[in-house]
């Protein structure tokens, strides 16, 4: 992943959200450690403070725990936090501006049928 130093989103939001994504991939999965502050600082080429203030925004959600003298770890139920928390978003932020769409593109329930139906076709294994 790669920061977007122009974005309006705040470059440890970008990490911590790269991680959340991580996390629900299962490229991180539950009582994982959680690369170091360190070599992610490396990785992303940002301040070793911008990785500690992910880490603590993480920490304080719930997300990761810390195994002090060992390091970071994702939490047991840390899918189901970022889970809840997407969701959240989502109903917030993302279905306000899709609903607005779907009225100003006159989109009826057949056309969101169709939309459903190949959803559930591009989503099986």
């Amino acid at each position: 992943m790669s920061i977007d130093f122009k974005s309006t989103k705040g470059i440890f939001q970008q990490i911590a959200d790269n991680l959340c994504q991580q996390i629900l991939e299962g490229k991180l999965p539950p009582g994982e450690r959680v690369p170091s502050v360190r070599d992610l600082a490396v990785e992303f080429e940002v301040n070793r403070n911008t990785l500690l203030r992910t880490y603590s925004i993480l920490e304080s959600a719930g997300i990761i725990v810390n195994k002090r003298g060992i390091g970071f770890f994702v939490a047991d139920n840390a899918v189901e936090l970022i889970r809840n928390n997407e969701k959240a978003e989502f109903f917030t932020n993302d279905l306000p501006e899709f609903m607005r769409k779907v009225q100003m593109l006159k989109l009826t329930e057949s056309d969101l049928s169709d939309l459903i139906i190949i959803l559930k076709n591009n989503s099986k294994p």
